[in-house]
């Protein structure tokens, strides 16, 4: 992997290329390999599809300079596109229903954005709607849409992936992450199974969410505290590819929040909700690799983590269970 060791022009410039670190309270036989994504400028890894997908927006001239994007989003990708927005010459609105991060709608502020909450209740689907009024309301407006646009997941198999190709050699028999809009998963999942057809893929959500339903299983919706992951409805996931994921598998908040404060306390990594969630998933597959339940490829299996803890203490994540916040 490279490192940044001159000076560079934009910040922009900086996203990308972030560390990939042992996970120690994996096995030997089968480790565990996170890429860290709080390194990222806006601390999270929608930074890539940030910058991806206006880059790539400008170019087919989905928009033109000095327009407005219009997102949805529960807020790191607001994060994202704001970081990217600016330094492309564009204005940016996020519609963020009012449950998710203080933080993070702060930092959208902070770098420019103007931010529209929508009631918690109505979901992601009515701040998708809502949306797309704003947009049509404007001149030279778009929604990027991180649900359906294609361009999510080709940011992830255009940098994630192969930087985690490069930084293992190749050698990576199982991918694990957690599915939000899925970008990250099916683009990274995609450039490793065209590498090898055996690569197991395993997609992440929460118990209470429904992306099980994708492969015919049937679901209680229930409300959960993890963030950034999980959907009450797949008709909004568009992206997901059910023929690119061996398995999807739920993680209760209660495993969760027990794998933040180990993580932290045990590995020095300040990780949030969803990457604790991928954490234990992954874990697991490497038990399942290293006991032969699981024939993967190569036993090595790799993750993300997405952000950090940091943005969301106002949650009370490192408190007891029963405080944090969902």
């Amino acid at each position: 992997m490279t490192t940044h060791r001159e000076p560079l022009p934009s910040v922009l410039e900086t996203i990308g290329e972030t560390p990939l670190v042992r996970v120690h309270d994996s096995p030997d036989s089968a480790p565990v390999y996170a890429k860290l994504e709080s390194f990222n400028p806006g601390a999270s890894i929608k930074d890539r599809i940030g910058k991806h997908m206006l880059e790539r927006m400008l170019e087919r001239g989905d928009i033109d300079p000095g327009g407005t994007v219009i997102e949805p989003t529960a807020g790191n990708t607001g994060i994202g596109l704001a970081v990217a927005a600016k330094q492309l010459g564009l204005q940016a609105v996020f519609v963020v229903p009012e449950r998710f991060s203080v933080e993070k709608q702060q930092l959208m502020r902070a770098l420019g954005a103007d931010v529209v909450n929508t009631p918690s209740e109505e979901g992601m689907g009515y701040a998708i709607d809502r949306a797309h009024e704003l947009a049509a309301e404007l001149d030279n407006a778009t929604v990027p849409q991180q649900f359906s646009n294609p361009l999510n997941a080709e940011a992830h198999y255009e940098t994630t992936a192969p930087e985690i190709d490069e930084a293992l050699d190749g050698a990576v028999g199982a991918v694990v992450a957690g599915c939000g809009t899925a970008g990250t998963l099916m683009g990274t999942a995609r450039y490793f199974r065209e590498r090898d057809a055996n690569t197991h893929i395993v997609a992440v959500e929460p118990d209470g969410s429904a992306y099980r339903e994708f492969l015919g299983h049937d679901v209680a919706h229930e409300t959960y505290k993890t963030e950034g992951i999980g959907t009450h409805d797949i008709a909004t996931n568009e992206l997901f590819d059910p023929d690119l994921v061996d398995e999807i598998r739920a993680i209760s908040d209660r495993h969760v929040h027990e794998e933040m404060g180990r993580l932290a306390a045990e590995e020095g990594h300040l990780a949030a909700s969803s990457a604790a969630a991928n954490s234990v998933a992954a874990k697991a597959v490497a038990e399942a690799i290293a006991d032969g339940e699981i024939d993967a490829p190569h036993d090595t299996v790799v993750t993300v983590f997405p952000d950090s803890s940091e943005r969301y203490l106002s949650k009370g994540v490192y408190r007891s269970f029963e405080e944090w916040e969902g």
